[in-house]
Formats: C-alpha cells, sequence, structure tokens
C-alpha cells in the first residue's frame, strides 16, 4: 500500500529496532530521537555511556542502566530465532524437497528436529543420487533471500525472516547415520560414538564402522537403512529427537525406562485462553466452534481479571455476566447435539502480597482457575517465591501459569525458586502449566522431569489470544516431550468427565 509505504518511510529505520529493546516503548523511542538525535542502539549505548540518558525527564539513572542491560540481552541472541520461526520456514521447505523427483528421504535436522525453543538455523538433510538437482532446486526456493554457499552437496541460505538454512545431500546408505549426526546434539553424539568404540566400532556422519581407527570405507560398513537400526547396533532402544540432550536418555534407555512421550494429538483442549471480553480477539460463540471443529473435547475461557486493566481485565460483575454468557452457548451446543463444552474460568492475578484478584467465593463458581503474575516483577527471590506459593496454597487454584514470566528473545524471567514453588504443587495438588505460547514455553522443560518426579501435573495451555493460537497446542506437546512427559502426566489429555473431576479434588470434592 502507498499509504503503508510512506508512513514507513517517514521513520528513520533504527527507531524502529529501537522498539526491541524491553522497557522501551514508542513514547520513550520517540523522546530520545527528538531530544538527542538517537537512531540507532550504537547511538543510544554511547548516550546510555555517557549518562545522557539519566538527564532526560521521564528516565532516570535506573531507566538509563535498565536500557543498556535491554542492549546487552538483545545482542545476546541477536542469531537466535523462535522454534514457531523456524518450523513455519522450515516445513514448507520440507514439503517442497519431499516433491521432488530426485529426493529419497528428507528430515529436519539440530535444534528443530529437537525441539529446542530457541535455534540458530535450520539444518535439512536429503538423500538423493542427484545431488547437484536437489542443490539447485533448494537454493531457488521461492523463500530464499539469499545464496550463502552452493556446492556439490551442501548449500547455505537465507530464508525470509533472516534464518539461516543449510542442506547437506547424502546418498540414502549414509542417510540414518548423517540424520543422527546432523540432528546431535554435540552431547548426545560424543556418547553415541564412545558406545560404538566400546563395541570395537567406529561411528561417524557417513556409517557405522566395522574398524578400530576412523574410515569411510564401504566395506567395513554395518549397514542400518534407519535411525532405530543404528540406536539397535548400539544396544539401544530407539531415543526420539527431543530427548537427545545428553540429560539421562542412554542411562534409561539401557534400563528400558525411556517413557512413551506425549502426542499433539492426545491433547483434548486448553485450559487458558482469552475471549474478546478481555485482550482477546473472538467471541464464545466463534471461540467454541473453531474449538469444536478441530475437534476438540472443550476449551476454557480465562480472561484477565480485574487488575490487569492493560488487557482490559474483568471485575466481579462483568466475570459473572461473563459465566451466564457461556451457559446460554452450552446450551446452543447441547441442542445441536454436541458433547463438546466451553469451561468457565479466570485467569486470576496473583497480587503482590500473593493475595488473589478475586475473592474465594466468586473463584468457587468457575470450573477453571488459572493464577498468574503480570507486574510486579522486581521483587526478589524470596519475596516472589512466597508469593506463588501463598497462591498455590489457595484450595480454588487449579493451576499456576506462565511461572517464570520469561518472554523468550524479549525479556528475562523474573527471580523466583522455581523447585520451591514444584514441591508447594506437589503438597497442594496444584498443576503447573506449560504455557505453550512460543514466546513462553514456560515451565521450562528442563525442570519438567523434576515436577514429574515430584507428582505435579502439567496443563499445556495455549494461553489463545486468537482461534489461530490454538495451534500452539502442537508447539507445547514437542517442549513437553522434551521434558520426558506421557500422555499419562499431563491433565488436558483427559475427556471432559474426567477433567471435571480433577478438577473437583482440588477443591476437596471428589
Amino acid at each position: 500500500m502507498a499509504y503503508y509505504d510512506g508512513l514507513k518511510a517517514s521513520i528513520p529505520p533504527g527507531l524502529v529496532e529501537l522498539l526491541q529493546i524491553p522497557g522501551l516503548g514508542p513514547k520513550k523511542v520517540k523522546a530520545l530521537n527528538e531530544k538527542l538525535g538517537i537512531e540507532t542502539i550504537d547511538q543510544l549505548e554511547a548516550a546510555c555511556k555517557a549518562g545522557k540518558i539519566a538527564t532526560l525527564a521521564g528516565f532516570g539513572e535506573k531507566t538509563q542502566s535498565k536500557i543498556l542491560e535491554g542492549i546487552e540481552f538483545k545482542r545476546a541472541y541477536a542469531t537466535r530465532h523462535l522454534l514457531s520461526e523456524a518450523l513455519a520456514a522450515a516445513e514448507p521447505m520440507l514439503d517442497s524437497l519431499r516433491g521432488h523427483a530426485d529426493v529419497i528421504r528428507c528430515s529436519t535436522g539440530g535444534s528443530v528436529r529437537r525441539h529446542k525453543e530457541l535455534i540458530g538455523d535450520i539444518d535439512f538433510l536429503v538423500s538423493s543420487k542427484e545431488p547437484a538437482n536437489v542443490i539447485g532446486f533448494f537454493t531457488s526456493q521461492p523463500g530464499v533471500v539469499s545464496v550463502s554457499a552452493k556446492g556439490d552437496t551442501k548449500a547455505s541460505v537465507i530464508l525470509q525472516g533472516g534464518i539461516q538454512a543449510d542442506l547437506r545431500v547424502v546418498s540414502d546408505t549414509e542417510f540414518p547415520y548423517a540424520l543422527m549426526y546432523f540432528t546431535g546434539n554435540k552431547e548426545h553424539n560424543i556418547v553415541m560414538r564412545q558406545r560404538a568404540i566400546e563395541r570395537g566400532l567406529r561411528l561417524n556422519e557417513y556409517g557405522l564402522f566395522k574398524a578400530k581407527e576412523e574410515t569411510r570405507d564401504p566395506k567395513l560398513l554395518l549397514r542400518c537403512k534407519t535411525e532405530e537400526e543404528l540406536y539397535q547396533q548400539l544396544d539401544l532402544p530407539y531415543i526420539p529427537p527431543e530427548l537427545r540432550e545428553d540429560k539421562g536418555e542412554f542411562a534409561a534407555a539401557e534400563k528400558g525406562e525411556l517413557p512413551r512421550l506425549i502426542e499433539w494429538t492426545d491433547l483434548k483442549g486448553s485450559l487458558h485462553n482469552h475471549s474478546n471480553w478481555s485482550d482477546g480477539r473472538h467471541a464464545l460463540e466463534d471461540i467454541a466452534s473453531y474449538a469444536r471443529e478441530l475437534g476438540c473435547d472443550y476449551w476454557a475461557i480465562t480472561d484477565h481479571s480485574k487488575s490487569s486493566f492493560v488487557a482490559n481485565g474483568l471485575d466481579a460483575k462483568r466475570l459473572r455476566e461473563q459465566l451466564q454468557a457461556v451457559k446460554k452457548v452450552n446450551g446452543q451446543i447441547a441442542e445441536a447435539g454436541s458433547e463438546f463444552r466451553l469451561l468457565t474460568g479466570s485467569e486470576v492475578d496473583i497480587l503482590a502480597d500473593g493475595k488473589l484478584d478475586f475473592p474465594d467465593d466468586l473463584l468457587a463458581e468457575l470450573d477453571v482457575v488459572v493464577a498468574s503474575i503480570h507486574q510486579g516483577f522486581s521483587q526478589n527471590e524470596s519475596e516472589m517465591t512466597k508469593r506463588i506459593i501463598r497462591a498455590v496454597e489457595n484450595p480454588y487454584v487449579h493451576t499456576i501459569g506462565h511461572l517464570t514470566g520469561r518472554l523468550l528473545l524479549e525479556r528475562e524471567p523474573y527471580q523466583v525458586n522455581q523447585q520451591a514453588v514444584i514441591d508447594a504443587c506437589a503438597e497442594t495438588g496444584t498443576w503447573i502449566e506449560l504455557n505453550a505460547n512460543p514466546y513462553r514455553f514456560d515451565l521450562d522443560w528442563r525442570l519438567w522431569p523434576y515436577a514429574k518426579s515430584k507428582g505435579v501435573k502439567c496443563v499445556i495451555n495455549c494461553d489463545a489470544h486468537r482461534n489461530e493460537h490454538a495451534g500452539f497446542l502442537r508447539l507445547g506437546a514437542g517442549i513437553a516431550r522434551k521434558g520426558w512427559l506421557t500422555k499419562a502426566d499431563v491433565i488436558n489429555t483427559l475427556p471432559l468427565q474426567a477433567l471435571f473431576k480433577e478438577l473437583r479434588k482440588k477443591r476437596g470434592n471428589k
């Protein structure tokens, strides 16, 4: 649009980039530009170090210090990308490769295949007898912005969105070994190679060889058609890619204790979502229709409470009006012969002292209560931990939402003793959310094995503000798999009536 192009041209591009610094909004960026002529991050950093920012009205020493921290944070993650962005770029490319006549097998590798929350680049692996054709096809795809390198069997490109993608083409015989190697991680691969050595073999990206020295001699190759066969040759069951982080997977595999990980299709719905009653986009009827079409059994409406005034949080009067509106929608759904139901709820704010934004008698009227922190992030670890544990101990709270408040690539987590909160949840039967928004993925996957060992149940929630955010269920399931979670560990794999039974348990009702 000409109007859009004109608007964009009227703003120095550096000012838009300044908005990516945590704590800088449009008003502050405008003030920095008008009063100090700042147009770039480098100029902003220099002004902070010279003490100029602190002297501006509305800024001060504390803001100046926060801006410098924000600049360091942005630079630390400058080459990192959200998993959701990587998948959005990788999956169309993978589909195109699969459809090419010269491609025998193909897959992503690296951190994308391991479902890490942040990725550096995207690795593609293809087997083919005509690598040059595949390389040419890959580098000419519509999503490719530029070609960084192009060889006989390798290519590197930059995709739209600035993500680097690397392609390696191998023979189909080499494919299983290369797939394991390029999936990683490094530490997992080191253990795999050591296991091979202990068995008088050598493992590398080209094969598993009956040799005591490094080799690529095809005569010495121990033929494996799949990764599963490769793991079997090293006396292991197949280890899913998500677990390949050298965090206990080998010990579990040797004992036959690898879990059967959750699949995203096990999920029956989400218990933390927003409608246009607060800061969501869609009406209750539209949300119900969309969730039903997805095949969900239920979908909870947990709009913000009154203290989240920026998010148009509901007061007690509006919340009770919403309960009646949900009842009406559910009545219409029942008349249509469907067993799907919207659940009533609230994402209630945990206040600074640990009290909740709504009284217990109101919370008792709701199907689902998610307790979350949305303000007061500056408390120290002890204060924040006590604050959250007080909410955990409330018998009407089912779930603690996005425990650390982190926003990946944007905001560090606030200080909280997560293990202490997990212990409190174990004592009270409170669940912990795995917030599946790709900016959150909170609770972090590294802590789920501990939570699981304590018997704490997970709830994979979309925190949906738009209908399309229902797709976050798939992302959340991938993170849950990294956390070693099974179907039995996740509450919202339960069908509706079984879920109602579990919701009543926290309140002492059987």
